[in-house]
This record gives structure tokens, C-alpha cells and sequence, in this order.
């Protein structure tokens, strides 16, 4: 919990350890549609009654699934918040899943799978996930279209038994609150919850090599994967700051190099992503089909170039920007409940704002720059969406050869 008191609203947060990383092998997106099915009616309520509930409180909420978990999320007038608990605690604990809604909700998991496969740069950065981190931890939340057609009610059913437990659950709230109101709240609610994770997660090797995805399009998606470090790791905000000065704004390497100085593309970036033992640094890029091994090329080179090192300008325009995102999340109940619980579940702990800009601040140059030595980016992983397969053979030369 977190007492924001110069707001008038409150969110909330709660995670269940339902993510796609406990899909069954042969069903991929059954956490995605199982979530669909949840909102279905709770408790006394039924579907169109559980929204109304919501709209009464006034909740701006959301519901996703990443790989650790599914997150049901709300915003209220803070006065709301022990009546958005206890509606929450109803969908969690004692939802409806009714098996003649079935068929609606595999129809609305199937246009969000048809979208996402329409979104060619999500498609892309899906398989690069694949490509560098072990399975179950690269697995898409969406499926396929012949796993959600095949999604049973019964998988369902058994996989809110199984995950939505609260056992690695976390519940997040942020604003203005009272501390003993919200826990007392959430024991009446939630203290008799029972339940224990059903499987163990068993890894294997994530793919190996460079990869060509063939899609009849004039544009071309280029995506690079190579290792980084994971949230929790000591050096992350180093090797966050190094892909911020290569990414972070209009006056970042990539974007000056690739898109101001050539040309080359229309969209460009490259950005840290963690889970909660594993990190990775993902980089993209869309352009034609013309000049796709060029752009290829290029932000290579960019890449590798960041083992020479940055500058004090580069990172001071930095930290201005990412200062600028933790004021703007002062002023956010729900995006700090989603940090919060975001923390609790890399760290097991919950950094404060103060403690990140703590962080940001001893952050320099040097520092930066002896970690890019000792690690300089490589093992890269290239994968391409478009008509033609882009050269890979010079990805693991050096920048200076």
C-alpha cells in the first residue's frame, strides 16, 4: 500500500499467479480466455449485473495477462475503495464462469488473437521473447487459433482452481487511503482464501539462431534480441540508463542515426525487458522492403557502438526524462498500485519513488561505461517479418570490424 492523500482517488491492483507461463503445453491463451470468462458474473451478480456494480463505483478498470500473472486493475473515488474490494473479492474468489457464455468469450479471444496477428510488430517481438527466453517464460498470452478453439470449458474451470489462488497473488492499492481501513478490509475479504499453486514450471532451451518470418507486405519488421540483465539485479539501472541513451527520445542514438540522419524507417526503438529472473534488451525497427538490410545494419552497429561507451550530455537528458516519468507517476494511483505490485513480484520488496531517484541519481557515466565494457552487447538474435530474408551473417562481428 502506498498513501497518496493529495488525491481524491484510490486504485488497486490484484494479481493471480494465472499467467501464460501455467498454460498447458498443448493450450496456449487459456489464461487469456479464462480471464474473459471470469468477468462473466460473480457472487449475487451476474454478467451485465457485475458491470453495472462497476459502473455505480465509478471504476476505470482494466484486466491483461502477462507471463507471471493475470491483473484485474480499478480506479475509484477514494471513498469506494472497501466496496471495489469486495467486488473484486467476489471475481476472484467466486466467479461464475457460465458455460453458456462459453462460445461469446471464445469469440472475443479469437478477434484479439486475429488482431494481434494483424499487428505484424507485436507478432515480431513475440517471437523474439521466444528466442531468448526459456519456455514457458517467451510464451505469447494469445494462443493460436486452434488452441482457443480447442479451450474446453472444463480447462477452464480447472484452471481457476488451479491459479487463481493466493498463493504468489498480490493485491496493490495506492491514493488516498487509510492503512488499517484497507487492511482490515482486505483480511475481512480475503483472510479465508485458500489454495496452493496445482504444477511445477519445468523449463526448457529457448530457440536457438536467427529466424525469418515470410509475410506478403511492402514493409518489413526487424527485430534484435540479445541477454541483458533482470530488474533485480544490482547493475539493471546501468544497463537501463545504456539503452536509454541508445532509445529515450528524439535525440537518442537510434533515432538520430537510423531515422533523422538516413532515412531509413518510420519506427525505431530499443527497450529493457525483464522477468522475474531473466532480462533482455529488444530492439525494433519497420521499413521497406528496399531498405530493411540497410536499417538492419545500421542499428547493428548503433548497438554495438554503445561498448565505446556514452557521454555526460546523453545521459543528463536522460535522467531529466525518466525524472519527468516519476513525477507524472506521483500523480497516478493506478499507475503506482501497478508498480507497486509490479516490485513485489520482481523484488519481493516495494521501492519508493524516493529510493528510485536515489537510484537515478548515483547513476554516471563512468559507471555505465565500466559496465558496457564487462558487458557489451552481443549474442544477438535477429528475427524479420516481411517478403525477403535480410543477410545475418555479420551480426556477431564487432563494431569496429
Amino acid at each position: 500500500m502506498q498513501q497518496m492523500p493529495w488525491l481524491e482517488s484510490a486504485a488497486l491492483s490484484i494479481l493471480v499467479p494465472a499467467g501464460s507461463q501455467r498454460d498447458p503445453i498443448g493450450l496456449p491463451g487459456l489464461a487469456s480466455f479464462t480471464a474473459e470468462m471470469v468477468q462473466r458474473g460473480c457472487g449475487p451478480f451476474n454478467s451485465r449485473e457485475y458491470l453495472d456494480q462497476l459502473d455505480r463505483l465509478g471504476a476505470a478498470r482494466s484486466a491483461s495477462v502477462t507471463n507471471s500473472h493475470t491483473r484485474f486493475s480499478a480506479a475509484i473515488p477514494a471513498n469506494r475503495i472497501n466496496d471495489t474490494l469486495t467486488l473484486y473479492r467476489e471475481l476472484i474468489q467466486t466467479p461464475h464462469l457460465p458455460e453458456k457464455q462459453l462460445e461469446d468469450s471464445r469469440l472475443v479471444a479469437m478477434q484479439e488473437l486475429l488482431a494481434m496477428e494483424d499487428d505484424l510488430a507485436q507478432k515480431l517481438l513475440r517471437e523474439l521473447r521466444k528466442r531468448l527466453y526459456p519456455d514457458p517464460y517467451g510464451r505469447s498470452t494469445t494462443g493460436t487459433l486452434e488452441s482457443v478453439q480447442a479451450i474446453s470449458h472444463q480447462d477452464i474451470t480447472s484452471h481457476v482452481t488451479n491459479f487463481y489462488v493466493p498463493e504468489n497473488a498480490i493485491i496493490s492499492v495506492a491514493g488516498k487511503i487509510e492503512f488499517d481501513n484497507v487492511i482490515r478490509t482486505v483480511e475481512q475479504l480475503f483472510g479465508s482464501w485458500q489454495g496452493r499453486i496445482q504444477t511445477e514450471i519445468s523449463e526448457t532451451p529457448p530457440l536457438e539462431g536467427h529466424h525469418h518470418i515470410q509475410h506478403d507486405s511492402s514493409q518489413t519488421q526487424i527485430g534484435i534480441v540479445y541477454p541483458s540483465v533482470a530488474y533485480c539485479h544490482p547493475d539493471y539501472f546501468l544497463a537501463r540508463s545504456a539503452v536509454g541513451v541508445l532509445s529515450d527520445g528524439m535525440s537518442s542514438r537510434l533515432f538520430t542515426e537510423v531515422r533523422e540522419k538516413r532515412g531509413l524507417c518510420y519506427t525505431v526503438y530499443a527497450m529493457c525487458h525483464t522477468i522475474k529472473e531473466h532480462g533482455c534488451v529488444l530492439a525494433y525497427a519497420g521499413t521497406t522492403t528496399e531498405r530493411a538490410q540497410e536499417t538492419l545494419d545500421v542499428m547493428l552497429a548503433e548497438i554495438k557502438r554503445l561498448a565505446d561507451g556514452v557521454f555526460d550530455d546523453e545521459l543528463q537528458r536522460l535522467k531529466a526524462r525518466i525524472k519527468t516519468g516519476l513525477i507524472m507517476q506521483q500523480e497516478s494511483s493506478s499507475s503506482r498500485s501497478i508498480s507497486m505490485a509490479s516490485d513485489w513480484h520482481l523484488l519481493g520488496r516495494v521501492r519508493s519513488l524516493t529510493e528510485l531517484s536515489e537510484l537515478l541519481d548515483q547513476v554516471n557515466t563512468k559507471a555505465i561505461n565500466e559496465y558496457l565494457k564487462a558487458n557489451p552487447p552481443q549474442q544477438f538474435k535477429v528475427v524479420t517479418l516481411g517478403q525477403q530474408a535480410l543477410d545475418t551473417s555479420g551480426v556477431e562481428r564487432g563494431s569496429h570490424e
